[in-house]
């Protein structure tokens, strides 16, 4: 590259040649940090985080108490449920995703903020809404890598909360009041799966 301006001083020179063997760590501070992925409220949880047009952002359990697990089933494969709830049309999320094939979990909404997932307000504002990846009808999305992990992340919610791990606090999406919803389904196994909240 030519240099346009007038020709630097023997001074400018030396200088340059004395900053050149300083180490770059005194001219830069200290070193850049790299920024970490947003917190999530469960240990091992991916953070895939909704649109923010698909739920509200809240305080709890300080603006409202926590006091139910809300267990839904996607209709939807793992993948394509994330999509819908970071599409801001969509005006539905919940706080975690479990897939079926390996119990990974994504979280998508935190804990303290209000998801848009059991279809009435008041138990959306005291509930955490667990997604799981299959159909009510296929029974083969149940298995025991996904109901495994579930369970241990509803048992982290419930002590978290103070919640009892029984059916009264865990609840079917299809027992939420004026829902038209079906899901968890008659074959989703509640003996096993309060059993394994029990003992995660």
């Amino acid at each position: 590259m030519e240099h346009s301006g007038p020709a630097p001083s023997r001074r400018t020179l030396l200088r340059g040649t004395a900053l050149a063997v300083v180490p770059a760590a005194l001219l830069t501070g200290p070193p850049a940090v790299a920024a970490k992925p947003a917190a999530v409220d469960h240990p091992g949880a991916e953070w895939v985080p909704a649109s923010t047009s698909n739920y509200t952002v809240a305080n709890r359990p300080a603006q409202y108490p926590v006091e139910y697990v809300v267990i839904h089933v996607t209709q939807e494969y793992f993948a394509d449920t994330l999509a819908i709830f970071q599409n801001p049309a969509k005006q539905v999320t919940a706080h975690y995703v479990v897939r079926s094939a390996d119990g990974h979990i994504a979280q998508c909404v935190r804990e303290k903020d209000v998801a848009w997932h059991a279809g009435n307000w008041d138990y959306n504002t005291r509930s955490i809404g667990i997604e799981h990846e299959g159909w009510v009808d296929k029974p083969q999305y149940f298995t025991n890598a996904m109901f495994e992990a579930s369970a241990g992340l509803t048992a982290s919610v419930c002590d978290r909360y103070g919640i009892p791990k029984d059916r009264e606090h865990i609840l079917g999406h299809v027992e939420v009041p004026g829902t038209d919803h079906t899901d968890p389904g008659a074959l989703w196994d509640w003996t096993k799966y309060i059993r394994l909240v029990n003992l995660a």
